[in-house]
């Protein structure tokens, strides 16, 4: 990446914020443009400085985290920054709350330097960071909450008549949690490929990334807790 990737950081106690900046600011490819110490700061540093990745803490006064997330990343907000949520638990439903709101992925506090920083790149770059523990524990933990009662529902019925079998074999595939090498091996196929359907899903959806994909797949109960083929799922009807 040639620009510096500029960076809005959001955490209410000042030790661990004072360590993010001071770890950031070594990297070449890092500026910070801002600091907030509660939600209400972060939305308004976030329209003022126009950052390009937001490093979000779930729960800070005034304005928590998720609904900051939502203000700054949500939906109908336009041109928005990338939020990277950090949390102290890995099962955690203000977690969940903040991808549904927003955020491209999510890291726990105690995540060494470099896997952060390799997060926010990887934030910037437009790709998610959901690490496969993350979608089974977190997400899956609220999948029953989230599966509507009746299979005819209408959001599901749209992602079923607008994806191709392979899309959806491949949205599947993302809401357990599969890297594209994983879901390439499990499907025979490139991992190139996988990632032209991805891609595919995402526009055809008009979803911003695979973070929202995936909680999309488990909301509208695409993905079953049972292991068993989806209700409404196309049998052989579609192609790629």
């Amino acid at each position: 990446m040639n620009e510096s990737i500029r960076l809005l950081i959001c955490e209410d106690q000042e030790l661990v914020r004072t360590g993010y900046v001071t770890v950031f600011s070594t990297q070449a490819d890092m500026t910070v443009v801002g600091e907030a110490a509660n939600g209400r700061e972060a939305v308004e540093l976030a329209r003022r400085t126009r950052p390009d990745v937001v490093v979000m803490d779930v729960r800070m006064p005034v304005l928590d985290g998720i609904e900051a997330t939502r203000r700054i990343a949500g939906p109908g907000v336009e041109d928005p920054p990338k939020v990277l949520v950090v949390t102290t638990f890995n099962v955690d439903a203000y977690v969940y709350d903040a991808l549904r709101a927003g955020a491209s992925g999510f890291l726990l506090k105690d995540t060494p330097p470099r896997r952060l920083i390799d997060g926010i790149r990887t934030i910037a770059r437009g790709e998610s960071l959901l690490a496969p523990e993350v979608t089974r524990n977190l997400i899956g933990r609220f999948a029953d909450r989230l599966r509507p009662a009746d299979a005819s529902h209408p959001e599901r019925d749209h992602v079923v008549r607008t994806l191709t079998r392979r899309e959806l074999e491949v949205l599947e595939q993302l809401a357990d949690g599969l890297s594209n090498a994983e879901i390439a091996e499990t499907l025979t196929i490139a991992t190139e490929t996988v990632k032209t359907y991805v891609s595919r899903i995402l526009t055809k959806l008009d979803l911003r990334d695979r973070v929202q994909a995936v909680v999309l797949a488990y909301r509208i109960g695409l993905v079953p807790g049972d292991g068993n083929p989806p209700a409404g799922h196309p049998a052989g009807s579609r192609t790629t």
